[in-house]
């Protein structure tokens, strides 16, 4: 019972303030930041005063601060003291003392009252008094939580109030927890564009904070009394996790009670009002416009503005002053406090003067507030400012504005504004800010209204009205980048399946509708999941629409359950581009290590688990997305990049490219980069005729030959137009789109006289000397958080980055003789050139890391500070001298810079107030001495403990171990001299940091750390600058400073006689034709390089092996033509059963490859193996020609070519440097490269020697070392066959290489055995020959290739590898003819031809350009649409006919202007154009107005017309084939497909109607007949057939028609040839009545009901009298 009474009178014990009486308490209170260990430096700030409280009226009392002062602190912690500022406290006492009032009922403060005078930072320190009797006491309960309002805001609190009987008192603790606020004040600037990754804090957080207060009470009559309250508040933070090591800010209030006075408190005037100044709850004061990184006194703005102008402009001229960052910032800060009179005051003044209108327009941006974008707008409608001003200056303040309803205003009506709507580059600019003002908005005021977006809401709908394509795709922008969940509607009013608007828009239109959608997700993931999944699910949308759709699904962070949907949906999905994305998008995202998409990671890898695994073996051509992250969970920090790679129809160019960045630090993630690329119609632009031929009549004829086709309908041509556009943070900053008209223009504007005028002007300039500096100051981050202490006091964390950089240029050239006034480019060349040129650029960038105290009077704060200040400068003189072949190059040097690179980066704790700045302290966080301290105290524990635990003598430790194991501050010099050019290098590194307190990486940037770089002339001569000269042609022996020569003893003598007859042998076209052949047969010998190979049995072997080519070449002298391409001809000479062998094994291989690529392996190996390696054995010459010709220094014998010096030009005239000397001799074509010391007692050089042993055959052999004789490699290259088949093959061969070559060469080896098998490569492990490395590469077909390399330990094999472009061997080589020397139009053949899609037929088997294979049974004497240009265009049309008496298939091309007919006579192809037969011997045929051309190709013809779609349509005796281009994937239709890869969707008729069956597919494209009295003798045409057996269909008799046409006889005729079809029947009741003319027209478009066989006729006979 007595627990309960205790209970009840405890809970009615809330402190009460009796009328009459004042209230007198001690008030103690501190902010202290740093790091937790003691012998630290701390910052804080404290505040001691007498607290008076007396009640002024019912509920309300009066709060009076009695002789308060104010210390700072910034020292060592806990040894050194606060220091007073007694100039602050003087001048904030009179605001201090002023009394204020407040309302107080039951332990709850209401509303605080004070005069307008003071402040509302002295007003959040009574604030912070006052929070310490906010005590909601309850009346039933002694232990409880609720959310109690307070100074931090509303936040979780606990009670706990006990008793302590004895000694009277109650006893109260009340703790908060500010990590769960239902309303925290808090402020943060800079992080609109960051989201909040809740799953990242799982495991650890980058701030924590919690309060807590312990009262003592004594009861009273009529409540409480606190006799003694503290607070203790801490908050941690590091930005990677607090749990590895984290700053604290600590602060801690006390109040003691001290006495009761009966006098009421005074000095309350009553001329001076007390005004509302809000709750309990803190207010934000001018804190907002203070940087933390310096306080500033500000007396007079516009003075200090002009004062720092003055700065920046003097000491930022030929280089960036080191400051400069932090003058940029202390110039914003002034800027934000000046009133905007004051800087439309400077601007006038200024303006007309660039340097400091340039500063100005760069600062102005970074004010934040809407007085930025006021001022902008002003200047450019007054036209004050340029267009380029404009934009950079919007783009910038758009982006770093304060996002409030006036800003938003103000940007409305910019985009709104008449001037800015003239410039689309404005307009663009105003509009997406438009849009991320919004989004600003609405981050920081989550019930932001939906009127912010209604006006572009109403732009869309205006632009869709009036078909304004461009106008709606920017406001879809504008909406994606505001984000706001009201834009769901109208942009769904956009999308096919939800709006009747969208039929009608293009589908770009479509996609940047889906697009707009990504940001509104982030906020309702829900309902966006719900509309993705319908468009995604729509197989009647366009796939990249759907793959789209995908993107935005799996950016909403899907659910296990629709994740496995999808999966599910892609079982049985049609369109492989579809089903290739959203697989490949599902098995990257499997290895996700981000914490927010693990949920998404697990569910894919289930969903990976449940697809067939045939989607892992689809071509790169298909659709796909990457994904690539590394998240560290102890640092949350982490990283990722996605890519999507979107194509429609399998083509080389992609439909569109997407990539994005993102990164992960401090619990929240940005996507801090996205770049997407359209090409939609542009490799079509690029490569096709740039003008179809406008030929009515040849359009005519092809829309004839359509129109009886059944149903047949255009696909949409895809417009040339590609676009691109960026992302910053989520926002879209800029887009472009690029057509065809701006394409024109552009090459318009590069070729006309503008720009000729343009470049004379240019050139004019630099002639006469020009110097131009340029400046560029940025704000490149500023990130603010600023929260309130229990204090009162407000703590910041805070992040900024500064940065100047800055180019300084002088140019000055000269020309010999002096050009005329008008001259042109090509006097140029003929005259002798000279300019000098210096060049200075200078960056100098300043980071900053705040955390502590930031007011207006005072700051206390941890801070760290990195610098950084790079300078290169270059001076140089440039000679160029075209008529005499010579090139200078001088670089000077230049006086009074040696530091080119510094970074300095400190931490430290500063307390500073605006009363007395001078008086600021600074002390470094870790000072030397503790570092030592604590490195002795841990050095001796060690010492100690090692000992103890060892149980030896003191005698047997190391005198040296102290130094071994105290850490001291790490100090690294490095310099490296390059004594060649007097140059010396140094990079100097220092770091002292706490990490030997806590090893983590916020406690390792604790410290102090420094690297310069600096450049200096190297000890020695001096030297005056460095030269590099070239020298082409006849005088560049004159430049040779360095003779080499043989010594004597080196020399070999060498028979004269035998090294004519090695010419004749080696260089093709001395002797004969056929020494070439031979010469390369003999070559596959491995030479040798011991000593032996240079003994006299040389020569021997040399004559010899002359005598053997002589004879195989003489016996082989009518087949020379096809033996000078053969690299084992000499083998089949000497062996003729093993080169039959070997001609058979390679036709066995082609023919198989196609079958199956494990079956020719063996095949390929052996063939390889035996025209490469095996005939080797009989042939020596060329190996020992080449010994006995590098044996000889070409110095010796020919002049060079081309010398190269390198070389520092001394004082003393000393020749210091390096010489490249370049001979070739002609008469053995061989080129020798020396490149050499110029050093008089250097013998160290590097030789490098090139001959040509033949046309098939190249040896180089390098050398390097001292004379050349350290190290050498041998590098043979050589052409030949295999089996019929081109190939190539290159062997490196060493005796001795550097041990580091060596290392660098075994890792390489590693690193490609390793990636080889992720490639389809064949790894196996072989013994080879030592010291070579051989590869071989032979030519499979025209774009496909066989590899194998030979490491001296692996054997690798590739086979089949694709090429991207025709290799010119074969068919391709004689097509490539008629291009003659045309480089451009032969490469663009080359590259269509390697990825044109192949169709074929051969009898009635027919391969799909899809490879998809059917038998059509062809209707006689009717044609069909073998392939054609299925987009209105309609620039090509292949006709396929069956003669009915020969049985012979007949080819009839309508391409261009002309009408070309293929078909077989007897043994030959006969060709007519235009009706007209060309002769076989007339072939080649070129077309004179188009490129189309048309050639013999062994049994048949073949017509080309890359450029118009078309590249290949081939026919001979048994076999045809049509190939299109790339470009043209997609955009085919007839028998041959549509060329886009979708082998599930093969069978679409001329209507797009899917059919499952080849023989209604293949009559489907059949020509129907008229009459029966056609010429063309087709007597059968396409209808809708009625199913002749009853149906009974969901109970009800039916009658049921065909909705795929059937072919059948015309009137009159009768069925010679039938065969059956399976097609789908549209059923209709048995009594409906049917018109037959309007029934039948539109049965094709019905949906099917049944599918059965109906019977289609192959051939008709007709009567005499049929109609």
């Amino acid at each position: 019972m007595r627990v309960l009474v205790l209970a009840f009178t405890v809970a009615l014990a809330a402190p009460e303030f009796a009328t009459g009486k004042t209230y007198v308490y001690k008030y103690e209170a501190f902010v202290m930041g740093g790091l937790p260990e003691d012998g630290l430096a701390r910052a804080g700030v404290k505040v001691i005063s007498k607290v008076l409280i007396s009640a002024a009226a019912a509920d309300t009392f009066v709060l009076k601060l009695v002789d308060p002062e104010i210390f700072e602190y910034s020292g060592i912690w806990p040894k050194d003291a606060f220091i007073p500022a007694t100039n602050l406290t003087s001048a904030l006492a009179a605001q201090l003392s002023t009394p204020i009032k407040f309302q107080y009922a039951n332990g709850v403060v209401g509303k605080v009252f004070a005069p307008a005078g003071v402040s509302e930072t002295v007003l959040n320190v009574c604030r912070g008094i006052l929070n310490i009797f906010q005590l909601n006491i309850k009346k039933t309960q002694n232990v409880y939580e609720l959310q109690e309002l307070g100074v931090q805001g509303v936040c979780k609190t606990h009670y706990i109030i006990s008793e302590d009987a004895k000694a009277d008192r109650i006893l109260l603790s009340k703790t908060k927890d500010l990590n769960h606020c239902q309303e925290r004040i808090i402020k943060d600037i800079g992080l609109a564009y960051t989201e909040r990754c809740a799953k990242c804090e799982a495991g650890g957080k980058t701030l924590n904070g919690a309060a807590a207060f312990s009262y003592i009470m004594k009861p009273a009559a009529t409540g409480a009394l606190i006799l003694e309250a503290t607070a203790t508040e801490l908050i941690q933070f590091s930005p990677f996790n607090i749990m590895n090591g984290a700053a604290q800010m600590e602060a801690k209030q006390i109040l003691t009670f001290i006495e009761i006075a009966t006098a009421a408190v005074g000095h309350i005037r009553a001329d001076v009002p007390y005004v509302p100044r809000g709750s309990l709850q803190y207010e934000f004061d001018s804190e907002l416009l203070q940087t933390p990184i310096q306080l500033l006194r500000i007396s007079n703005a516009e003075a200090q503005i002009v004062e720092i102008l003055n700065h920046l402009v003097t000491f930022n001229v030929a280089t960036v002053h080191e400051d400069a960052p932090l003058k940029f910032i202390e110039l914003i800060q002034l800027l934000r406090v000046a009133r905007f009179e004051s800087i439309e005051a400077l601007w006038t003044r200024f303006k007309a003067k660039a340097d400091y209108r340039h500063w100005i327009l760069n600062a102005v941006p970074a004010i934040g507030t809407h007085a930025a974008l006021t001022f902008f707008k002003e200047k450019f409608l007054a036209g004050e400012v340029t267009i380029a001003e404009a934009a950079q200056a919007l783009l910038a303040s758009v982006h770093m504005v304060t996002a409030d309803l006036e800003v938003i205003k103000l940007a409305e009506d910019l985009a709104m504004n008449p001037k800015i709507q003239e410039n689309p580059v404005l307009r663009e600019i105003v509009m997406l800010g438009y849009g991320t003002l919004v989004a600003k908005y609405c981050a920081e005021n989550p019930t932001c209204p939906a009127e912010l977006v209604r006006p572009i809401h109403e732009l869309a709908i205006q632009a869709v009205a009036r078909g304004e394509i461009e106008e709606v795709i920017v406001t879809l922008k504008v909406l994606g980048n505001a984000g706001h969940p009201a834009s769901l509607k109208p942009i769904m009013k956009l999308l096919p399946g939800f709006g009747s608007a969208a039929a009608g828009l293009p589908q770009r239109v479509h996609i940047e509708a889906v697009l707009a959608l990504r940001n509104i997700a982030k906020k309702e993931p829900k309902m966006i999941q719900e509309m993705a999944v319908q468009l995604f699910m729509d197989e009647a949308l366009h796939p990249e629409l759907r793959m789209v759709a995908a993107i935005v699904l799996f950016e909403t962070k899907l659910p296990m359950g629709l994740v496995t949907t999808l999966a599910n949906v892609l079982l049985k999905e049609k369109n492989l581009q579809v089903a290739s994305f959203v697989y490949s998008y599902m098995k990257a995202m499997t290895k996700n290590t981000t914490p927010d998409f693990a949920s998404v990671a697990a569910a894919c890898n289930v969903a990976v688990k449940i697809l067939s695994p045939k989607f892992d073996r689809m071509s790169y051509r298909f659709s796909r997305a990457f994904y690539l992250d590394t998240y560290h969970n102890p640092w949350m920090m982490g990283a990722a990049a996605s890519a999507f790679y979107v194509n429609d129809a399998a083509t080389v160019f992609p439909r569109a490219i997407v990539a994005k960045a993102r990164t992960y630090f401090a619990g929240a993630y940005a996507d801090v980069l996205e770049l997407g690329v359209r090409t939609e119609g542009m490799q079509e632009a690029l490569l096709k005729i740039q003008k179809s031929p406008e030929n009515v009549d040849r359009m005519t004829k092809i829309k004839q030959v359509i129109k009886a086709l059944s149903e047949w309908r255009a696909h949409p041509s895809s417009q040339p137009l590609a676009s691109v556009y960026v992302k910053f943070f989520g926002q879209e900053i800029a887009f472009a789109n690029i057509d065809k008209a701006i394409i024109d223009q552009i090459i318009e504007l590069a070729t006309g006289p503008a720009i000729q005028s343009y470049g004379r002007n240019a050139l004019n300039a630099v002639m006469s000397g020009f110097a131009f500096h340029l400046t560029k100051p940025m704000l490149v981050a500023e990130v603010r958080r600023i929260f309130p202490t229990t204090v009162g006091l407000p703590m910041e964390l805070s992040f900024y980055t500064a940065a100047v950089a800055a180019a300084s240029v002088e140019l000055q050239a000269t020309v010999t003789p002096p050009l005329p006034e008008n001259f042109n480019a090509a006097q140029l060349l003929k005259s002798d050139i000279n300019i000098r040129a210096a060049i200075t650029p200078s960056v100098s960038m300043h980071t900053y890391a705040v955390m502590g105290v930031n007011t207006a009077f005072v700051q206390a704060a941890l801070m760290s500070r990195a610098r950084v200040h790079t300078i290169v400068p270059a001076k140089m003189e440039a000679r160029i001298d075209m008529i005499k072949g010579n090139f200078k190059l001088q670089l000077l040097p230049v006086q009074g810079i040696d530091k080119i690179a510094t970074v300095f980066v400190d931490t430290f704790a500063v307390a500073r107030n605006v009363e007395d700045l001078a008086a600021a302290k600074i002390t470094p966080v870790v000072p030397e001495e503790f570092t030592a301290q604590t490195s002795r105290e841990t050095f001796s524990s060690k010492i100690s403990s090692f000992a103890s635990s060892l149980a030896v003598s003191s005698e047997i430790l190391p005198v040296d171990l102290p130094s071994r194991i105290v850490r001291k501050a790490f100090e690294k010099k490095m310099c490296a001299v390059i004594e060649t050019f007097g140059i010396k290098a140094c990079t100097e590194i220092e770091s002292r940091n706490a990490a030997f307190i806590k090893n983590c990486p916020f406690y390792t940037i604790i410290g102090k750390h420094a690297v310069i770089v600096e450049v200096a002339p190297a000890a020695g001569p001096v030297v005056e600058k460095i030269e590099i000269e070239v020298q082409v042609g006849d005088r560049a022996a004159e430049k040779i400073l360095k003779v080499i020569n043989l010594s004597e003893e080196e020399e070999i003598l060498e028979d004269k006689n035998v090294l004519m007859k090695l010419k004749k042998i080696l260089v093709p076209g001395l002797k004969n034709s056929t020494a070439a052949s031979s010469s390369s047969s003999s070559s596959h010998s491995i030479s040798s390089r011991s000593s032996s190979s240079r003994s006299s049995s040389s020569r021997s072997s040399i004559g010899k092996a002359s005598k053997r080519l002589s004879s195989s070449s003489s016996s082989r002298s009518s087949s020379a033509s096809s033996s000078q391409s053969s690299l084992v001809s000499s083998s089949r000479s000497s062996n003729s059963s093993s080169s039959s062998s070997s001609s058979r094994s390679s036709r066995s291989s082609r023919s198989s490859r196609s079958r199956s690529l494990s079956k020719n392996q063996k095949h390929v190996k052996e063939l390889i193996y035996k025209c490469f390696y095996c005939s080797r054995a009989n042939s020596k010459s060329s190996a020992y020609s080449f010994e006995t010709i590098y044996n000889k220094y070409l110095s010796n014998a020919v002049a060079p070519v081309v010398t190269i010096l390198i070389r520092a030009v001394r004082a003393d005239h000393k020749v210091q440097g390096y010489q490249i000397a370049a001979y070739f001799d002609r008469a053995t074509a061989r080129l020798q490269v020396i490149i050499a010391n110029l050093a008089e007692n250097d013998q160290w050089r590097i030789c490098a020697d090139g001959v040509m042993l033949s046309y098939h055959k190249l040896m180089a052999k390098i050398a390097w070392g001292i004379e050349c004789k350290q190290y050498q490699t041998e590098i043979t290259a050589e052409t030949g066959l295999v089996g019929k088949d081109p190939a190539v093959s290159v062997k490196v061969a060493w005796d001795k290489l550097p041990k580091s070559m060596m290392c660098y060469a075994t890792r390489l080896s590693q690193y490609i055995s390793r990636v080889a098998k992720e490639y389809g490569a064949h790894l196996a492990k072989a013994k080879n020959v030592r010291n070579q490395i051989r590869l071989s590469v032979a030519a499979a077909s025209e774009t496909s290739l066989n590899v194998v390399l030979k490491t001296p330990k692996r054997t690798l094999y590739i086979f089949g590898v694709h090429f991207p472009i025709a290799l010119p061997i074969g068919h391709t080589a004689a097509e490539l003819e008629s291009y003659q020397s045309n480089w451009a139009d032969k490469l663009s053949y080359m590259l269509t031809k390697a990825h044109a899609a192949e169709c074929s037929m051969v009898k009635d088997t027919v391969v799909t350009f899809n490879n998809r294979k059917y038998k059509n049974e062809m209707p006689h004497s009717c044609s069909q649409v073998l392939a054609q240009d299925c987009t209105p265009e309609l620039k090509f049309i292949v006709l396929l006919k069956r003669d009915q008496t020969e049985e012979q298939n007949q080819i009839n091309v309508k391409i261009g202007n002309i009408d070309v007919d293929l078909h077989p006579k007897g043994s030959v192809i006969i060709v007519k154009v235009n009706g007209v037969e060309i002769p076989i011997s007339n072939l080649p045929y070129q077309h004179p107005t188009g490129k189309i051309q048309i050639i013999q190709r062994g049994e048949g013809i073949a017509l080309h017309a890359p450029s118009h779609g078309l590249q290949e349509v081939y026919l001979d005796l048994n076999e045809l084939k049509v190939k299109v281009v790339d470009w043209m994937r997609g955009q085919t239709c007839g028998l041959c497909g549509k060329a886009d890869g979708e082998i599930r969707q093969e069978y679409r008729t001329p209507n797009e109607r899917l059919t499952k069956n080849a023989v209604s597919y293949a009559h489907s494209w059949v020509l129907s007949g008229k009459s029966c009295r056609d010429a063309s003798e087709c007597y059968m045409k396409l209808e809708s057939v009625k199913l002749e057996k009853q149906v009974v269909l969901h109970g009800q008799e039916s009658k049921c028609y065909s909705v795929e046409p059937v072919l059948r006889c015309l009137a009159g005729c009768m069925p010679v040839r039938t065969t059956t079809a399976t097609v789908g029947y549209h059923c209709l009741p048995a009594d409906s009545n049917l018109n037959v003319s309007e029934g039948l027209s539109s049965i094709y478009e019905k949906s099917t009901d049944l599918i059965e066989r109906a019977e289609a006729h192959l051939a008709c006979r007709c009567a005499a009298q049929c109609a």
